[in-house]
This record gives C-alpha cells, structure tokens and sequence, in this order.
C-alpha cells in the first residue's frame, strides 16, 4: 500500500479486518453523517458479517484509512465486472469500483475529506492496470458530487441500482493527473 504525505498530514491504506475493526467501522456506518452509507440501523453483528463477506469476496477489498497512523476513512475497492455494476453499465479493461468514508468528527479539518479522496485516487492508481475508476454515489450526494469532480471524475447518467437511484461518474489517470497535478499521480 501506498503512502501519501501532505500539507495535511500522511495517509495510507491496511487491509482492514472484519472483526478486529467491526467496532470502529459500526461507529462509522451507524453516525448520522453516514447515512448515504445505508447503515444507519445496522449492530455490530451486520457490520462483521458484511465486512466478512467483502473480505472472501474475490472481487471486492476493503481497507481501513490511516491519517499519521490512525484510522480516519474506509475505502473499497471492486471489480464493476463482478459487483455493484453488472449489467448497469458496459465495463472496459481496467476499470475498478470504489467506496469511501470518512470518519465522523466533532472537529472537522477543513480539506480533509478532498485529502481523504485524492489518496483513495492515488492508492486505486498506483495498480498500474487501473486505466478509470468508477463510482456510483446516490443521486442526491451533493458533497460527495463535488469532492469526485474536484479529483476528475465526471458523471455520466443517473442509474437504478436496487438500493438507489446512482450518478454513475467515472475518472480516468489522465483525468485525475489534470486535477490533482500531473507530479502527484502515480504512474
């Protein structure tokens, strides 16, 4: 896993693991400012069992976020050929899907969340086979709509996944190069 250090301090990625993080990730899915995360009423149990499922999923990764060595976001990573996506969209090689949150605060940093993101983007494309990331926020994250352009991503069509209607937005290395700096993107 990569790490990324700027002005506002060093971000990187661990695997995450589904039972010793349950409980930090059920705090996170369960706050109010997650509820785009549809999670709300999920127990401890739920959030185990789904991280367990995502952790033996073939297709799908998830990692737990460090800002100076603390957790600080969730990140997924997926293979829209095989999850979230299919039959939504036409995949082209070296497309990956990708989730993120980051967590709550009483004591937010102004520009950490475009921080959190821009090293969610690094991490994705240091694989040298990501050619675009895809994404499939609800229709009515606006926040979330901002930050992804702020980093490249430029929406496509509005979709209907079985939990929500989704903006699908996709950004590729070159995209992500011309937003961010061309220096700080991973080659």
């Amino acid at each position: 896993m990569s790490t990324t250090a700027t002005a506002l301090g060093t971000f990187s990625v661990r695997p995450l693991d589904p039972i010793a993080d349950a409980e930090l990730l059920h705090r996170w899915v369960t706050d109010p400012k997650a509820a785009f995360w549809m999670m709300q009423d999920a127990k401890l149990e739920d959030v185990e069992r789904e991280y367990m499922r995502i952790a033996a999923h073939e297709h799908h990764d998830a990692f737990i976020g460090l800002h100076d060595g603390e957790p600080a976001f969730l990140m997924e990573r997926y293979d829209p050929r095989h999850v979230e996506l299919v039959g939504l969209y036409e995949p082209e090689p070296g497309d990956v899907g990708m989730h993120f949150l980051v967590a709550p605060t009483d004591t937010p940093v102004h520009g950490f969340t475009r921080a959190v993101i821009t090293a969610v983007m690094r991490e994705l494309f240091a694989d040298p086979a990501t050619r675009r990331v895809v994404v499939e926020p609800d229709v009515g994250n606006k926040a979330v709509h901002a930050l992804n352009e702020a980093v490249g991503f430029v929406p496509e069509r509005e979709i209907q996944k079985p939990e929500k209607a989704a903006l699908l937005s996709f950004c590729t290395r070159e995209q992500f190069e011309a937003a961010v700096g061309d220096a700080e993107v991973p080659r």
